[in-house]
Parts: structure tokens; C-alpha cells; sequence
């Protein structure tokens, strides 16, 4: 893609996303650029991927051809109010926790084109995912654009704004629990003689191969759990251990809490 990217706010979400883009050949690094609020931290941060670093954000919309919004949810309103009509004929890409379609369309200019997108932190390997509110104002070939840069990173999901917030808390809060099982798998191999490093290599591919087998197959998981549980076998007791545990009620807690209910 020809088009430049700008990314106002350069968190740890902006730079997987950047990292993603330049790692996989979707964007050149020399095609990225970003601003933050410590223009010292950035770039050194920006540096490392070879982004260029701005001190403003005026001078990266102006660069810019796509803008990703990525600062904190508490910041949107004041990031924006002087950008207004810099941004307008502009695309608008927010990866902003909370913000839809409908927030936006208050605070833009009619002529600015967005669309609001929650991407998770795999995405810096180009194993991400990145849930798109199905709402949004880009003309087809921005879009188009869109997907052709971005689909390269993430599987793009599209959403309505009604489940912008669970999709994105089921893609963009999990790999932290996600983590937490790794460490713990791991944690149970080193307890049962295996090396650290050994344990964690084979948890982490046997995350990913079961995600895969899924994905390609489209299997049920409760066929897949069932493939691999014979009668009596040690597979089935260690199921009956979990659920004793209550593994799957934590899990939905998990959900629950992520979501703001009690």
C-alpha cells in the first residue's frame, strides 16, 4: 500500500500493531510515523522500528494518509478538538477502548472517514485480531485498503456495535488469562522434571496448533477435547480435575469481570 499511517499515541497496542505491520511486510517502516505525549520515550520507541517520530500530532495527520488513534480512552475528546478539521478527508482509524462509531460521528468532521477497530497484542507477530465495529464511513476503496493492510496482521472480525465490547474483550483481555494457563502448564512440566524453557516451547505450539486445528476445521471443541479422551485414560482425569477446579465457571468469571458485571 502506498498510503502513509500515522499513529497519535504510541503505546504498547500502537507499537504491536506497528511492529506487525513492518515485520510482516504489510507497511514499509519508512511509511509509519507517530506522536506521544513524551516525545523522548517515543523515540527511542519509534527508533527501534524504524517509525519516524513527530512531536506533534497536527504534523502527523498532515503526513498521514490513514490516522490510528491510540491514546487513552480519557484523552479522546481533548486529542481530537484541535485536530477536527485536519482530520477532515482524512481516514480515522480508532483502536480506543469504548469509542464506536456513533461517539465518533459527534466529535469529527462530516467529511472525516473512521471506523473504530479493537486489535489484540498477538497482532505484533501477525497473529492478531482485530474486531471492526460494522459501522463505518470509509469509501470501498479505503476499505479495501483497509483490510488489504491489515488483514495481513489479524483476522478482521466484524461486529455490531452492541457486541463491540464483549468481542473485544474476548479477543483483547484474553491473551492475558491466556498467558496466565502458559505459565501454569509450564509451572506443572518443571514441576514433573521438564527444563523451563522446554515446558514453555511446547505449551505455547500446543496453543497454537489447537487454535489452528480449530480455525481449519472448524471443529467443535467439545469434539476435540473428546478426540483426545480415552476411556480411564489420563487425558479424561485431568478434564475431571479442571472441572472439580471449576475451570470453566473461572473462565466465564474471567469474562463477566472484564465486562464490568459483578
Amino acid at each position: 500500500m502506498e498510503k502513509r499511517i500515522g499513529f497519535i499515541g504510541f503505546g504498547n497496542i500502537a507499537q504491536a500493531v506497528a511492529r506487525g505491520l513492518t515485520a510482516t511486510g504489510a507497511c514499509a517502516a519508512e511509511r509509519l510515523c507517530a506522536c506521544a505525549a513524551h516525545f523522548d520515550r517515543l523515540q527511542k520507541n519509534a527508533a527501534a522500528l524504524g517509525v519516524r517520530a513527530f512531536e506533534r500530532a497536527e504534523d502527523v495527520v498532515s503526513w498521514s494518509d490513514f490516522v490510528v488513534l491510540a491514546v487513552k480512552p480519557y484523552m479522546v475528546e481533548a486529542v481530537l478538538a484541535p485536530l477536527r478539521e485536519l482530520l477532515a478527508d482524512k481516514v480515522l482509524i480508532s483502536v480506543v477502548s469504548g469509542y464506536d462509531f456513533a461517539a465518533y460521528e459527534k466529535l469529527l468532521s462530516p467529511k472525516t472517514r473512521h471506523i473504530s477497530a479493537i486489535p489484540n497484542t498477538p497482532i505484533a507477530v501477525g497473529e492478531g485480531i482485530m474486531i471492526c465495529e460494522d459501522r463505518h464511513s470509509l469509501r470501498a476503496e479505503e476499505m479495501a485498503d483497509f483490510e488489504a493492510v491489515f488483514g495481513r496482521v489479524a483476522m478482521l472480525e466484524s461486529v455490531p456495535a452492541r457486541l463491540f465490547s464483549i468481542a473485544g474483550t474476548l479477543s483483547g483481555c484474553t491473551p492475558a488469562y491466556t498467558a496466565m494457563y502458559l505459565e501454569a502448564l509450564a509451572d506443572a512440566g518443571v514441576k514433573h522434571g521438564l527444563p523451563r524453557a522446554t515446558a514453555y516451547r511446547v505449551a505455547a505450539k500446543m496453543l497454537c496448533g489447537t487454535g489452528k486445528l480449530y480455525l481449519e476445521t472448524g471443529t467443535h471443541p467439545g469434539a476435540m477435547k473428546d478426540a483426545v479422551c480415552s476411556p480411564g485414560g489420563t487425558t479424561i482425569r485431568g478434564v475431571a480435575a479442571l472441572e472439580r477446579g471449576g475451570f470453566r465457571a473461572a473462565v466465564l468469571d474471567a469474562i463477566d469481570a472484564a465486562e464490568g458485571e459483578a
